[in-house]
This record gives C-alpha cells, sequence and structure tokens, in this order.
C-alpha cells in the first residue's frame, strides 16, 4: 500500500514539473516574441484618385512581412469637418501618409508633431508630398515637396551635380515640384550602406510612374537614399532629381519616397522593398527584411503580379 502512495505522489510530482516546465516555457515564448510594428495609414483625400487601392497594395506589403499591424484612417471627404479627423497617434510607432487634401485642424496638426518630434516614424509616400504647403513642420518633415504654390520662400531646389559630385541646394525662383510623361526610369542609389539601400543593386529599373522633380523645400536634416535622371526628352528638367531620402525631426524619423503614383508603380518591386524596408527604419533604425532575389535590375523591371 504504501509503495502504490510512493508511486501515485511521484507521478503526480512528474505531473507538475512537466506541467510548470510547459507553463514557463509558454511565458518565455510570449515574451520572447516580437511585437507587430503598428502602423496607422493615413487617406480620405487625394489627387490621385486611386488612392484607395494604393492604400490597400501598401497595407498589403507591409503586412505581408510579418512585422507590422496596419490600421487606416481616413479622414473626411474634400471640404468635409476635419475637426472630426483627430487619429491617437499615441498608438501607433509609425504614421504612413497617403493623403494630400484639406489642412488637418490646429490640435491633430500639433499631435501630429508631437508624435514625429517625440520619437515616432513617419513615411511619406509620392504625392503626400504635395501636401499641407503651408505648415512648417510638415514641410521639415517631408525635406522637399511639391505644387502648392511653393516657391522660392518654401526652400531650394534639391537636385545632384553630376560634374562636382555633390548635391545642390539652388536658391533661383521657380515653382516648385512638376513632372514629364510617365515612363519607367533608372534609379540610382547615392547611399549604399543606409540600412534601407543596404544590399540592393546600385541601379534598379523602376516601372512607369511619375518622376517628380523642381522639388523644393528647407531640405534640412535631410539625406538622400538614390537619385533619378529627369530627362528633358521626357519633358523633365534635365537634372538628377531625389527619389527616396531620409529627414529626421526631432527624435522621430521619416522615409521619403517620391515614387508611386500608379497601382501599376506601386506593384514595381522595386517600390514594395523600399516601402517595406524604410517602414522598419523609422520605426526601430534597423532593417531586418532580406533583398528578394526577385529584385528589379539596371536591365528589367520586376512587377509583383497579383
Amino acid at each position: 500500500m504504501a509503495n502504490k502512495k510512493l508511486n501515485f505522489n511521484g507521478k503526480f510530482a512528474l505531473f507538475l514539473a512537466g506541467f510548470s516546465f510547459l507553463f514557463l516555457s509558454q511565458i518565455i515564448a510570449q515574451k520572447g516574441a516580437k511585437q507587430p510594428i503598428n502602423v496607422l495609414i493615413i487617406d480620405g483625400q487625394n489627387n490621385h484618385k486611386n488612392w484607395p487601392q494604393t492604400t490597400q497594395l501598401m497595407k498589403g506589403y507591409l503586412e505581408e512581412t510579418g512585422l507590422f499591424k496596419v490600421s487606416v484612417a481616413t479622414t473626411p471627404p474634400e471640404g468635409g469637418d476635419m475637426e472630426t479627423f483627430k487619429p491617437d497617434f499615441s498608438q501607433y510607432q509609425v504614421v504612413l501618409s497617403n493623403y494630400n487634401g484639406d489642412s488637418w485642424s490646429k490640435a491633430t496638426k500639433d499631435a501630429f508633431e508631437k508624435f514625429v518630434s517625440n520619437g515616432g516614424g513617419f513615411v511619406s509616400v509620392h504625392a503626400a508630398d504635395n501636401a499641407f504647403p503651408e505648415w512648417e513642420a510638415y514641410n521639415k518633415m517631408i525635406g522637399v515637396g511639391g505644387w502648392g504654390n511653393r516657391n522660392e520662400k518654401s526652400g531650394p531646389y534639391v537636385y545632384y551635380d553630376e560634374e562636382k559630385d555633390t548635391f545642390v541646394h539652388d536658391n533661383s525662383a521657380g515653382r516648385g515640384g512638376s513632372h514629364g510623361i510617365e515612363h519607367q526610369f533608372l534609379v540610382k542609389l547615392t547611399n549604399i550602406k543606409h540600412p534601407i539601400t543596404k544590399g540592393l543593386p546600385d541601379a534598379w529599373l523602376h516601372e512607369k510612374d511619375e518622376l517628380y522633380d523642381r522639388m523644393r523645400g528647407p531640405a534640412e536634416n535631410m539625406e538622400i537614399l538614390a537619385t533619378a535622371y529627369s530627362d528633358k526628352e521626357k519633358r523633365g528638367s534635365g537634372r538628377i532629381e531625389p527619389m527616396l531620402m531620409t529627414v529626421s525631426y526631432g527624435k522621430g524619423k521619416i522615409f521619403h519616397t517620391v515614387l508611386g503614383h500608379g497601382n501599376y508603380s506601386q506593384k514595381c518591386k522595386g517600390f514594395i522593398t523600399t516601402l517595406q524596408r524604410g517602414t522598419e527604419w523609422v520605426a526601430t533604425g534597423k532593417v531586418t527584411q532580406a533583398v528578394p532575389k526577385d529584385f528589379p535590375t539596371a536591365e528589367a523591371v520586376s512587377i509583383r503580379e497579383n
């Protein structure tokens, strides 16, 4: 009888030990699991009427990495009551703008400035750099912008002088923002060591897109990662223009891509990869994602088919 009791107690002790081990293992695994990066995409108004589609494309591109949890905040339509648009930026690590429209309320602007200044990440995509020409802090965040009556008072033109091997800050008078006809063009890296661009080909062919040129703005704390030549034969500026850049604002990091006009432009794997990597970088200061094997080359574009 005593032996049976000891046998039972031994089995029960083993059961408790096993259960405790599994329970503790689960707790450790949960603590060790990486929490997703919370991203808020802002849309609702844009001169690019395909914004509902591009929002969903970008949302999908970010989520497929497994790194991001993406929400969308849509503003009232043009002419609507912008006082009702007041997202809680503090719930996110990154805000991605797919927005170009009516001015936000002062309270929302102030909250966004505080978010970025305190270390929040910001990603500006294509026409988001057309927005808010009179908002000083926003223009410092994007570095350079276009349209919206931007001119020499907005800041210098910024472009690359190949002969002098330097970026020029040109304060001459003129409008800010233009582009020629849409076409495929070669994107060339100017910083191969930055976490966003490290490992990418030195040059890669981008799918048909608007090649923004004559961009101008404060251009403070801005680092240009990639450029493209705006060909006069395509009605361009004849200059080498910034395509990808980073900006620091307070403690916050910004990734600014001028790419992404059409759905077809955003299906370029060069756009997708740099968006994914840029979004991770503004949140963490690092990039853990590998460069995909089907990244475009200098000779051929690479397009997402689905």
